[in-house]
């Protein structure tokens, strides 16, 4: 089967037709794999404390174009890997505190998306053969992507600091 790079994340996958996301425009063979990592990671409890990670790591690679969907989910993916990055807070504290964040969504601001999102995508995890080589691309693919926005670190931390 033939490969096609994402035009989002740059991630390389078959070059099929099917579904995507409503508005994290990604390519069909990009939105199958991220779909078969969340099936793994939904299947088993070990890969709990890297979920959100692989959640967040991938809307942000897939920002799509702006609205007011996309600027919120850009904007609370992006809360919750800072609050991973920079405040070290556990995956559960992390999302209490976006949830709250997101309360204040609708104040968000498109963020232009950086030329490159990361050099990690889905495509590194899905090939993943273990638990632990899945946990350790997560973490690195989220970390990539968090650093990626730099550019728009300073407004994340003002959306925080507003909850």
């Amino acid at each position: 089967m033939e490969k096609l790079a994402c035009f989002a994340c740059g991630g390389t996958f078959a070059d099929t037709e099917g579904p995507v996301h409503a508005y994290m425009a990604s390519s069909p063979g990009c939105w199958a794999a991220f779909g078969q990592v969340l099936a793994r990671e939904y299947s088993d409890t070990t890969y709990f404390d890297v979920h959100r990670l692989s959640v967040d790591a991938y809307a942000v690679q897939h920002p799509g174009i702006p609205s007011k969907q996309t600027i919120g989910s850009v904007g609370v993916h992006l809360v919750r890997l800072c609050l991973f990055h920079e405040y070290s807070l556990s995956p559960e504290r992390a999302n209490d505190v976006m949830i709250k964040v997101s309360k204040n969504k609708g104040n968000f601001v498109w963020l232009e998306p950086p030329s490159a999102l990361g050099e990690i995508t889905v495509a590194d995890v899905a090939m993943a053969s273990s638990v632990e080589q899945h946990k350790t691309l997560v973490r690195a693919w989220a970390k990539g992507a968090w650093e990626a926005w730099s550019p728009h670190h300073s407004q994340v931390r003002q959306w925080i600091k507003v909850k």
